[in-house]
Formats: C-alpha cells, structure tokens, sequence
C-alpha cells in the first residue's frame, strides 16, 4: 500500500471521452483527488460521484481536479456520466494497471464469499506529484466533503 510523502505513480488512462489522461499533465498545475471506486451507477458509487460533482466548482477554485477510477469501461463511464450529470471526470482502468499501482485491487469478502474487487479509496496528489494523503477504505458518504477540507489545508 502506498504512503504519504512519497511520490505518486505516474501512469497513464483513457477518461470516459476514451481521451489519454497523464497524471504527470498536471505537475505544477494542478492539485489531484484520485479516488477508486468499485463501480459506475452502483448506490454507494452514485452517492460519491454526486457528492465530489456538487463541490466540483470549491474544487476548482482551490487549483484541484478531480478523477474517478474505476476498472468500468469510457462507454459505461460516458452513461454513468450522462444518467447523473457528473462534474468529474472517470479514467477506465480496464487493464486494473491504476488499481494495482495504488494498491485498491485487493481480496474483500461479502456475505461470507471472498473476492478480488476495488477497496475504496483516495489519494490526494499536490502539484508536485507526491501523495499528501492516502486513505483506503473509505465510507461514500460525506467523503468528498472531508477531501475539500484536507485541500483548503494545503
């Protein structure tokens, strides 16, 4: 698992416009908020992409940008975005290269049944690259909230 003050992984992805999206492309630009979810249009999912969307302009004005991760492909990205009137952006990991890089590809078990799936998470990149808050494990509600404040403290 990665840790704070340590630099971010640099990879590239396609955003639901099935665009190349450079991590690096934003050094000395732009603060990131990385966060992975496991799936589009999936309760829990819909409750943080509408959360981070609503504080996407505060997002803005403190010089940072927002992507969503998950292994869901541009064309699900693009409906996910269409159907709620998404503000973000969401990079399609179908490789799972980003999910393995930052370590959210990991075993959970539900219902008793054990399976490899995408533990949500966070990082929060500052422009110079480095990963200034790591947090797996993260309920959907209220996060992107808690994500603005960590921001406004940069």
């Amino acid at each position: 698992m990665l840790q704070t003050n340590s630099s971010a992984p640099n990879l590239t992805s396609t955003n639901q416009n099935n665009e190349p999206v450079s991590l690096s492309d934003f050094n000395n630009k732009k603060n990131i908020v990385l966060y992975f979810y496991p799936k589009d249009d999936t309760p829990g999912c819909t409750i943080e992409a509408n959360q981070f969307t609503e504080l996407a302009d505060e997002f803005n004005k403190a010089d940072t940008i927002i992507f969503g991760v998950s292994k869901d492909d541009c064309n699900s990205h693009q409906a996910f975005i269409n159907k709620f009137n998404l503000k973000i952006d969401l990079l399609a990991d179908t490789s799972g290269e980003l999910c393995e890089a930052y370590g959210v590809w990991q075993e959970k078990e539900k219902n008793g049944i054990k399976k490899m799936g995408i533990v949500r998470s966070t990082f929060i990149i500052n422009k110079e690259g480095n990963l200034i808050d790591v947090e797996y494990g993260v309920s959907a509600e209220g996060h992107a909230a808690n994500v603005l404040e960590k921001i406004k403290n940069i």
